[in-house]
C-alpha cells in the first residue's frame, strides 16, 4: 500500500477518474503537494468522464500515472472508467494505482467516528467501521441489523435498499478527500484496472436437454402450410 503523496513523488503527475457514484468526478494532480483542478458532473459515466478531460483540458499521454476509484460504488461507472485505463495503459504503459471508496471518506475529515456504508446489494451493506480507538477498520459486508449505530453513507451513491435509519449523508468530494490523506497508505498498485468485488463471481453448471412433449401427448401433424396466411 502506497500513500498518494509517495506516489506523486515517483511520478510526478496523476490522472484520477472517480465514477463510483451518480456524481463523475475527475482530477489532474500536478506534483506532491498540489491540490489539484477537478471536475465533476451527473452525466453517464461514459460521457462525465469524457467532459472532465475536456474541461481540464488534460492530455492523456503526458500523465505519469493514473488513479482510480474500484468501488464500492456503481459496477457501471467504475468498470467504465476501468476500460478507459485499461485502453490507455495498453497504448502507452503507465502505473495505475486504485482506492476503495469507504475507506477514503472514513480516512477523511468529513466522518468522524463515524462507520460508512455503502449498498452491497442482496440485504447487505459494504461497511468500514471503527476500533476501540476510533481507528477504521478493514472494509466488511454485513446484514442492516448489524450495522454500527454511528455511521454515515457518501454523497451521490445509490442504494437500492431503503436507508438504515439514523445514517448521515457525508460529503464524496474526491479531491478535498485525497488531499487531505494523501498522507495515509490508501493506494494500492492495480495493473489490470477493475471494479473491486468482495468475493468472485460464483458460477452454476448445468447439463443442457432437448425438450420434448410429455408422455401421452398426441403429436400433431401440419398439413403442409402451416404458418402461411391467404393473400387478400
Amino acid at each position: 500500500m502506497l500513500s498518494l503523496r509517495s506516489v506523486l513523488s515517483l511520478h510526478g503527475s496523476a490522472l484520477v477518474l472517480d465514477a463510483a457514484s451518480t456524481r463523475t468526478q475527475v482530477g489532474w494532480l500536478a506534483g506532491a503537494d498540489d491540490a489539484g483542478a477537478w471536475y465533476g458532473h451527473d452525466a453517464e459515466a461514459g460521457e462525465a468522464l469524457f467532459r472532465g478531460l475536456e474541461s481540464l483540458r488534460c492530455d492523456v499521454l503526458q500523465a505519469g500515472c493514473f488513479i482510480f476509484c474500484e468501488g464500492p460504488g456503481s459496477l457501471l461507472g467504475i468498470r467504465t472508467a476501468a476500460v478507459l485505463l485499461r485502453t490507455w495503459t495498453t497504448l502507452s504503459p503507465r502505473p495505475c494505482f486504485a482506492y476503495r471508496s469507504l475507506e477514503l471518506v472514513a480516512h477523511g475529515p468529513h466522518a468522524p467516528g463515524l462507520a460508512v456504508i455503502a449498498d452491497a446489494r442482496r440485504d447487505t451493506w459494504h461497511v468500514v467501521g471503527r476500533g476501540a480507538d476510533d481507528a477504521p477498520q478493514p472494509l466488511q459486508r454485513l446484514p442492516a441489523s448489524q450495522l454500527p449505530a454511528r455511521r454515515g453513507m457518501p454523497e451521490h451513491f445509490r442504494h437500492w435498499a431503503p436507508l438504515p435509519e439514523g445514517t448521515r449523508r457525508v460529503p464524496y468530494d474526491v479531491g478535498t478527500l485525497l488531499h487531505a490523506t494523501a498522507h495515509l497508505p490508501l493506494l494500492r498498485e492495480s495493473p489490470e484496472p477493475d471494479a473491486f468485488l468482495h468475493e468472485d463471481p460464483q458460477y452454476v453448471t448445468w447439463t443442457p436437454h432437448v425438450h420434448q412433449a410429455p408422455a401421452g401427448t398426441p403429436a400433431r401433424h401440419g398439413s403442409g402450410n402451416a404458418g402461411q396466411r391467404p393473400i387478400a
